[in-house]
């Protein structure tokens, strides 16, 4: 079987005519930037005549800075991202010889309900190498330790190399405390992180470890592919659902092809043990994932991400707890660039990925305080200033960039025996909606952390 690694610093190998093409990873960003600026450059021109309009009424600077919030920068990030997909091959890796020992950490507060999934879903894994599974009750008030003994019962006969252990600890002190005192206990240099009511599908593990060990020598994590599990539930939940398998993963996939993750969430990913002993594991942090991972990116190592490694998780059912999380979540970001500002000037082909980190706080305040009302002027005051006819040039763009999420995320699923439910209501919304109900909670996480108010989980 052939290997081609585009996780790697080396070429992508295609064929023409009988002869073989390189393109390196250098050139498939250059040509991704290319494509964004000429896309860009193109939205300007048009877009003069609205600057020119807007600032009549809010002077030139303003209009430069609202029409790049609402427009030309949507539009650059868009177009980047669908070059990227378009230059995106996925690596087959060869088979791993012999399967590394595992250590698996499960962070664990009041998860009585859910934490028998979980670890049903491990044992049911068929890891073909030693497991050590490590659930850290965190001072939890319901049944959950009682609930992860009466596992260790129930197993009739652990699966050859499979361990279960349970850290029960009294108080509660935080997920990131947790982790730590379970790394402390880890045996295997390979550790996995899954959360709690996170479920593991197929060979979920033996692909993130595959994926990890075949990528370059100087991954030092690597992030699973996290999908959504309660996506019936309500409307919410399917939201959620596209923002997962949409968003989130291709974000990712495509930071991976530019050499870098920024994110190796905690709900499933696997790290070298070595790595996160040196950077002092998990920080006591509002988004512990994200600043751990930036301080691994810091030292110079790599993150990737396995879209073949699939976990399942429960996301939020009520907007009060879905806003809470995506809070967390963006101050977590704000928290990451405190502490390592020098990822910005650090060069990297994921750079453009930083900045643009770096942009979403003025993008989210743009929408959310400027667009959003500048809708609704235009709907019940016919006054077009904001809301201008230049701003539905995104739409094309955004269906086709959508389209081709769908269509490689598809092509991963059917490889995997997965199916895409059915949820068109979902997706029109998550295209044309869904920012609007994020972004309240973004802009609150952002100024949050800027002006360090109390933290809170």
């Amino acid at each position: 079987m052939t290997v081609v690694n585009n996780n790697s610093s080396g070429p992508v190998t295609t064929t023409h005519g009988g002869r073989k093409r390189y393109i390196t990873v250098a050139a498939r960003l250059a040509l991704m930037l290319s494509f964004a600026a000429i896309w860009m450059s193109g939205s300007l021109y048009l877009a003069m005549p609205w600057i020119d309009a807007l600032a009549v009424d809010i002077g030139h600077i303003a209009a430069w800075f609202v029409v790049a919030g609402i427009a030309l920068i949507p539009g650059y990030v868009n177009a980047f991202l669908v070059a990227g997909l378009l230059f995106d091959w996925r690596p087959r890796f060869q088979p791993l010889e012999q399967a590394p020992g595992l250590s698996v950490l499960i962070a664990a507060y009041n998860e009585e309900n859910s934490i028998n999934g979980t670890l049903t879903s491990i044992f049911r894994q068929n890891y073909p190498g030693s497991l050590q599974i490590i659930v850290i009750n965190d001072g939890s008030r319901d049944r959950t330790a009682d609930v992860v003994r009466e596992f260790q019962t129930s197993i009739q006969q652990l699966q050859a190399g499979y361990t279960l252990e349970l850290i029960d600890c009294d108080t509660n002190q935080g997920k990131a405390a947790a982790l730590n005192r379970g790394l402390k206990q880890a045996h295997f240099s390979l550790v996995a992180t899954i959360d709690a009511d996170s479920m593991l599908y197929g060979d979920a593990l033996l692909n993130i470890v595959t994926n990890h060990l075949r990528s370059p020598s100087h991954t030092a994590a690597t992030a699973g592919c996290v999908l959504v599990r309660n996506s019936r539930k309500n409307l919410l939940s399917k939201l959620q659902e596209w923002d997962y398998f949409l968003g989130i993963s291709v974000v990712k996939r495509i930071q991976s092809l530019l050499q870098g993750t920024l994110v190796a969430q905690g709900a499933f990913s696997v790290y070298n043990k070595p790595v996160l002993e040196s950077v002092g594991g998990w920080r006591d942090t509002v988004g512990e994932d994200i600043v751990l991972t930036w301080s691994i990116i810091e030292k110079g190592h790599r993150v990737g991400f396995a879209e073949n490694a699939f976990a399942f998780t429960n996301v939020p059912e009520n907007y009060r707890a879905f806003y809470n999380q995506r809070k967390r979540w963006s101050r977590g970001l704000i928290e990451a660039f405190k502490r390592f500002p020098r990822v910005l000037f650090h060069l990297r082909l994921n750079t453009p990925f930083v900045w643009l980190n770096l942009l979403f706080p003025y993008l989210d305040c743009i929408y959310l305080f400027v667009f959003l009302p500048g809708v609704f002027a235009a709907i019940f005051f016919q006054y077009y200033a904001v809301a201008s006819i230049v701003t539905l040039l995104l739409l094309p763009l955004i269906l086709i960039l959508n389209l081709l999420m769908y269509l490689k995320q598809v092509a991963v699923f059917n490889q995997y025996g997965l199916k895409v439910r059915r949820n068109i209501l979902g997706a029109v919304l998550f295209m044309l909606g869904y920012q609007a109900i994020l972004a309240p909670a973004c802009v609150v996480g952002y100024a949050s952390e800027l002006f360090n108010t109390r933290k809170s989980w």
